[in-house]
């Protein structure tokens, strides 16, 4: 449902789980989530597809089974998910619950969730088995055993270790357990509703967003993009930033249409999730190839910018559906605008702050003089660089005399794959391809 003009006066009480609700209440059994296609292959089990009343009785399953863990409300419980349909049903839940979702990246490892978590109160952590190769289950807890505040260790999916809370059973619930969040004292839409994680030269800064935050950012894209009730969206952004908070989260609840879900970029699932679709949200820099592919139809195209340079550099817009321009200001703030007759963007927004001494990666921002010292420690002999991509805008290579010795010694210390991955061995490639494997790269660009 789309607010009017009055939706954000002092007065408004409006909250996230609010917002949903209506849109259930209009249409329970619309479909509301829909997983990617190709999820057995990064995730397992079987895509789900969840009506709003599915989707409403998982929220509060997952939100009652939080409750019965003795977590109180306004505990603040991390979530690390893929961008599938338990990622909303997570931060849905929590905020059901009470709680608060503190949301990380999902190529975060244990070094940084580590030194972000460190820096709030969180008492539970949310992930799943496994993403791709990547034992997510596993590296929670080793942060759980780093961080004496965390209690729980719930997880998605087959094979978690002993002592993590299954959640799987959610979505089994015949009934909704937990009709009604616990009440606050004043105003519930200027209650934090999220946090997210900026990175600065001291390391992981943590935002924190009310209620009110949220729905502003998101009329914005829904006005923005002339986004029609109940219509459809398909996003490739991740909702663990305030980015993919305000591109996909926000509209799909404002509009009350049906929200898909795509993780990295698999051509083959994008296609077919993008037959139809109102509306598609996109990393910027794959708005060409992603055009000429013919992927795009005639949907309004939302795209996400996370550096000034690609953004103007960017050719004219020839694309059948409208283009919404969307620049992140790292996870602090963000602009949109509607690209114009000529196709061409308009002049990045003055408000890019300055990153001395940081090199970003599509959405992720890396302390060089960290990295430099992480890397030291594996192999004194090992160097790093970053450079230029032309998808994330950097990338970073490295080089040493064991390559697959110091890329085993930062996968042991918990950091970043794409860091770690710059000391894969290589293959014979031309200079424009990357050191770092594709289908990491490309969730990064989200």
């Amino acid at each position: 449902m789309i607010l009017d003009s009055k939706a954000l006066l002092d007065g408004d009480v409006t909250t996230l789980d609010d917002l949903f609700r209506r849109a259930g209440v209009r249409h329970p059994a619309a479909l509301a989530l829909i997983d990617p296609p190709n999820r057995s292959q990064f995730a397992g089990g079987a895509p789900r597809r969840l009506s709003f009343s599915e989707a409403d009785r998982a929220i509060s399953a997952l939100a009652a089974r939080l409750r019965t863990l003795g977590l109180s409300t306004d505990t603040q419980v991390a979530i690390q998910l893929p961008n599938t349909v338990e990622s909303v049903i997570a931060m849905l839940g929590v905020l059901r619950a009470g709680m608060v979702p503190v949301l990380l990246p999902l190529l975060w490892r244990r070094q940084e969730m580590v030194a972000a978590l460190s820096r709030v109160g969180v008492k539970a952590i949310i992930t799943c088995a496994r993403t791709g190769a990547a034992a997510q289950a596993e590296v929670a807890m080793q942060v759980a055993a780093d961080l004496f505040p965390v209690r729980f260790v719930c997880g998605f999916g087959d094979g978690l270790p002993d002592g993590m809370v299954p959640l799987d059973d959610v979505f089994r619930s015949a009934r909704a357990d937990l009709a009604q969040a616990p009440r606050r004292v004043g105003n519930p839409a200027t209650h934090t509703a999220v946090v997210t994680f900026d990175m600065a030269a001291g390391g992981p800064v943590a935002v924190m967003r009310h209620h009110r935050d949220l729905i502003t950012a998101g009329r914005t894209i829904v006005s923005e993009g002339s986004l029609a009730p109940d219509g459809s969206l398909l996003s490739t952004i991740p909702v663990s930033s305030f980015a993919g908070l305000s591109l996909a989260l926000l509209p799909w609840l404002l509009t009350g249409g049906a929200l898909s879900l795509h993780h990295g970029f698999e051509p083959t699932a994008f296609a077919q999730q993008s037959r139809g679709q109102k509306a598609i949200i996109v990393p910027g820099p794959m708005l060409g190839s992603l055009t000429a592919a013919g992927l795009l139809g005639d949907a309004t195209v939302l795209a996400l910018w996370r550096a000034p340079e690609p953004l103007a550099a960017s050719p004219p817009w020839q694309g059948t559906g409208n283009l919404v321009d969307v620049e992140a200001f790292n996870d602090t703030a963000m602009t949109a605008s509607l690209r114009g007759p000529d196709g061409l963007p308009a002049p990045p927004d003055a408000g890019w702050p300055p990153r001395g001494g940081m090199v970003a990666v599509g959405g992720y921002a890396f302390v060089q003089e960290e990295i430099d010292a992480t890397v030291a420690k594996a192999n004194p002999q090992a160097i790093i660089v970053a450079l230029p991509d032309a998808l994330l805008g950097q990338r970073y290579a490295g080089s040493a005399p064991e390559n697959a010795a110091v890329r085993a010694e930062l996968d042991a210390r918990g950091v970043n794959p794409l860091v770690t991955e710059a000391f894969r061995t290589r293959m014979p490639v031309n200079a424009a391809q990357s050191t770092v494997p594709v289908d990491a790269l490309l969730r990064a660009a989200g």
